[in-house]
């Protein structure tokens, strides 16, 4: 057995047995029920029928399920061959509703493949980013990768539906008690409680939900006239696409950024999976952006939200040392059948959101450690303190002042968008411009 085989529980290429596929593969599809809040809240924007809002989840779902396959099983031009699944990219999510505002379903559909296709063009060419990420710097990104979901897990963690709601002590409750059994699990369990304590701290957390908030029973009791099966509705809003050139450069400039976010995922996937690489290894990362904007071009084919990589599942496979890419397959077709299943995708939905949070919570702080320990892996002078100090702080701002970045001029917009693209556009550009004296220093001295 090799050096590697005794890192992980299952390697990259590893297929784990039968039985442990199908379990840790739900373990993922838990994590990626979480995404499925994004249509459910876009379908109540936009009024839809209950019939076309089944309709927008499940071809939403059935992109994600396609693009998680593609991504993972790694095709001769496509596919990073890495356990990235996708699911509804929130980076789109504004955007897509101001484009249904405008001009309903078909007019999101074809300004989210345009998106996709901008992703797969710019794919190409990231080869040529490999001399502006050293070491320190790809630390940095996939650290950003864990902070880029701290306010959904957190609000998610404590409760919370909308700014100003109260938060219960039974929701603290929920959320410290799932947490700490799922922490507990994977530090002091053994070989199946450590790969399962995703699922063991969210059942343990459902049924302590139940005990303390009786009213999940009732909205549990409430789905009884959904469906068990049911195929998808392709209403009339699904036989039409259209474009607005006046939304193109919005969609590419949210396009750019979901590239940046996906790069990052990537790298993280790759550091997770293959920590003996000494340098990044481009191609995977270019395949994975070519299956990634395929895939959210073939969300808006098919009518439902962009898809994208999944941070909070990277850290899933990080935190429990198992990176088998075929749990993402296997993740990905369960998650295209139950597509086709609407009552258990709405039992699903109604997990309590402190167990959600709590999740969240768990698989992003792998993201930031592991991101945290390649950065600081080499030796530090003031160079690298000031292009890191300089971008995460303002990364982290666009979490914090939103509404600052909103009043800014229009190229400030473009850059300050989320703390993982922020982050990693400015520590570039920083690190090239600190990196002038040394280039001057080289010149004169000739």
């Amino acid at each position: 057995m090799n050096k590697k085989s005794h890192v992980f529980e299952y390697t990259v290429n590893q297929v784990p047995p039968a039985g442990h596929l199908f379990v840790l593969s739900v373990q993922h599809v838990l994590l990626m029920v979480v995404s499925l809040s994004l249509p459910i809240l876009f379908a109540s924007q936009l009024s839809l029928s209950p019939q076309l809002t089944n309709s927008l989840i499940a071809f939403s779902m059935l992109a994600a399920g396609v693009g998680s396959i593609i991504q993972s099983v790694g095709l001769p031009y496509i596919g990073s061959k890495y356990l990235c699944p996708n699911v509804c990219g929130p980076s789109y999510y504004s955007l897509s509703l101001s484009a249904a505002w405008i001009g309903g379903l078909p007019l999101m559909r074809g300004m989210i493949i345009i998106a996709g296709l901008i992703e797969m063009a710019i794919a190409p060419v990231v080869h040529k980013l490999k001399n502006i990420f050293p070491t320190f710097i790809v630390g940095l990104v996939v650290t950003m990768v864990g902070v880029s979901i701290i306010k959904t897990a957190v609000t998610s963690f404590f409760g919370l539906n909308f700014r100003g709601d109260a938060i219960r002590n039974t929701d603290i409750l929920i959320g410290s008690f799932t947490l700490m059994v799922t922490v507990l699990a994977n530090l002091w369990g053994k070989g199946f409680v450590k790969m399962y304590s995703l699922i063991i701290g969210l059942l343990s957390g459902w049924f302590l939900a139940l005990i303390v908030q009786p009213e999940y029973w009732q909205s549990i009791l409430a789905i009884k006239d959904v469906p068990i099966f049911a195929s998808p509705r392709i209403g009339k809003e699904f036989f039409n696409i259209r474009i607005n050139f006046g939304m193109i450069i919005p969609f590419i400039i949210i396009a750019i950024s979901g590239s940046l976010k996906s790069f990052g995922n990537l790298l993280a996937a790759q550091k997770i999976s293959e920590p003996e690489l000494k340098e990044v290894d481009f191609t995977p990362i270019r395949k994975g952006l070519l299956a990634d904007g395929f895939s959210t071009a073939l969300a808006g084919l098919f009518g439902g939200l962009a898809v994208d990589t999944s941070s909070s599942n990277i850290g899933l496979a990080g935190a429990t040392k198992v990176v088998s890419r075929w749990i993402s397959v296997v993740a990905g077709i369960i998650f295209i059948a139950l597509a086709f299943f609407p009552k258990f995708i709405t039992i699903l939905s109604m997990m309590p959101k402190p167990v959600l949070g709590a999740s969240i919570i768990f698989a992003g702080s792998f993201m930031i450690v592991a991101g945290l320990k390649e950065t600081f892996s080499e030796e530090f002078n003031q160079h690298k303190t000031f292009v890191i100090g300089i971008s995460f702080l303002f990364g982290i701002s666009t979490s914090f002042l939103p509404q600052l970045y909103a009043r800014a001029p229009q190229i400030v917009q473009i850059i300050f968008t989320d703390p993982l693209p922020t982050t990693a556009i400015l520590a570039v550009v920083l690190n090239q411009i600190f990196g002038l004296n040394t280039v001057f220093k080289k010149l004169f001295s000739k």
